[in-house]
């Protein structure tokens, strides 16, 4: 845990949230009930970066590797924003608690929350990752 974080320890159990909320009052994303899309890392999410600008990856040479999309959790160590974990209960098992994530959570969402269809309407899902798995 880095300088400035006050709510996480070392060893928290936690999940990475690819768009985080800061809950900040005067956040107009964070305070709507219709997106959760805040800018605060979601403005830097897309260029490599941390929100401050910086990587805090390098290459045993000292060259820059980019961040992936907020989160970079497809590597075996990360670095993440506080506001972009959510604490979870350490006694849950985390190879279950995973899947709240990012996978799941959209998928479920998509089609609990923004469905365009109706009964015995057909539909398609490409791809049967965690995204495709939770639609189903």
């Amino acid at each position: 845990c880095g300088p400035g974080v006050t709510g996480y320890q070392p060893g928290d159990l936690v999940v990475p949230c690819y768009t985080p909320e800061c809950g900040g009052w005067d956040c107009i994303y964070c305070e709507s009930d219709k997106t959760n899309l805040c800018p605060k890392v979601r403005a830097t999410q897309g260029t490599g970066v941390m929100p401050d600008g910086t990587s805090r990856f390098t290459t045993m040479d000292g060259q820059t590797i980019w961040h992936f999309m907020g989160c970079s959790t497809f590597s075996e160590y990360t670095v993440l924003c506080d506001i972009s974990l959510a604490k979870i209960n350490p006694l849950a098992d985390p190879y279950k608690a995973c899947l709240l994530g990012c996978g799941v959570s959209t998928g479920w969402g998509a089609v609990m929350n923004c469905p365009t269809f109706h009964g015995n309407s057909s539909v398609a899902v490409w791809g049967l990752g965690a995204v495709g798995l939770a639609v189903i």
